[in-house]
């Protein structure tokens, strides 16, 4: 009944699908280290909310049309990525974070501003692990389409530009000071809660390794059954620091080299409205 969804995983290619794979881990210490990682996110998530602050203002600068040009070539990428997926019976893999965090930044490009896209901004920001892990171990061997490849190395290389591009205009896509890890304990936390109640819900009925949920990677330095304990630990320090060097480049791009400088902060900046039509809410975007 659900051949369309996963039927077409290769599962020749080595932990990325079978039972071999879904059964890599003790069963039972399977459930004690979901159990351990839930405990540690909702604490986490508890702990971070009540911490959060969003700007009640912020200064909206004009866009000429960038928007709507990275907004159509995004549609096309996640459309063509959704269309492969379909023709190969893989649309199982639409769940893997990557996906997603392209579907947060297709929604970030086409919503109306608000705080609510400040909110999902702010949250993706932490999300860019999955580009990066991307490059440096590219799994590719499962993409035969013409094109599919390629779409690979685009999607995960637009997923670092939209960001920029968003930082660039402002407005309500601005961050938290440097100092502030709220957000990026509130963004991990609800990773985690992704990871092993969504992923590893599908991946174990399926025996898809979604993400290596089921089984490590061939070239995972923490190979064995501690693997996901160990990523747990790298990730939460790669995900806050990611997105904070992320900010301190665009930063300096943006605000200090004179360039390519058009603003003073990436955080909220609340002055009064310049003669250039920018405005000083959360309810108008000008387009030219």
């Amino acid at each position: 009944m659900m051949d369309w969804a996963y039927n077409g995983v290769n599962k020749t290619v080595p932990r990325n699908a079978g039972p071999e794979c879904a059964s890599f881990m003790n069963p039972i210490w399977r459930c004690v280290d979901t159990t351990l990682v839930m405990i540690f996110a909702v604490w986490l998530f508890q702990w971070s909310y009540p911490k959060l602050t969003l700007p009640e203002a912020a200064y909206v600068r004009r866009d000429r049309g960038g928007r709507r040009t990275l907004l159509v070539l995004m549609c096309l990428i996640w459309g063509m990525e959704i269309g492969y997926k379909f023709s190969s019976r893989t649309v199982i893999y639409l769940l893997n974070p990557c996906h997603v965090a392209t579907a947060i930044q297709i929604y970030l490009l086409a919503a109306s501003p608000s705080k609510v896209v400040t909110a999902v901004f702010r949250f993706h920001l932490n999300l860019l692990n999955g580009p990066l892990l991307a490059f440096l171990f590219p799994e590719t061997d499962t993409r035969i389409l013409p094109l599919e490849s390629a779409i690979y190395w685009i999607q995960h290389g637009m997923m670092f530009v939209v960001p920029y591009y968003l930082l660039r205009l402002g407005g309500v896509y601005n961050v938290e000071e440097f100092n502030d890890f709220t957000w990026s304990a509130v963004s991990y936390s609800i990773n985690l809660m992704y990871h092993f109640i969504v992923l590893q819900g599908v991946a174990i009925p399926t025996q898809v390794n979604l993400n290596h949920m089921l089984c490590p990677a061939i070239l995972d330095p923490f190979d064995g059954q501690m693997y996901r304990i160990c990523a747990v630990f790298h990730q939460a320090f790669l995900c806050p620091v990611l997105c904070k060097l992320f900010c301190l480049v665009s930063a300096f791009f943006l605000t200090k080299f004179k360039p390519t400088k058009v603003k003073t902060t990436l955080c909220c900046e609340v002055s009064a409205p310049s003669t250039n039509g920018d405005t000083l809410d959360f309810t108008h975007q000008h387009e030219e």
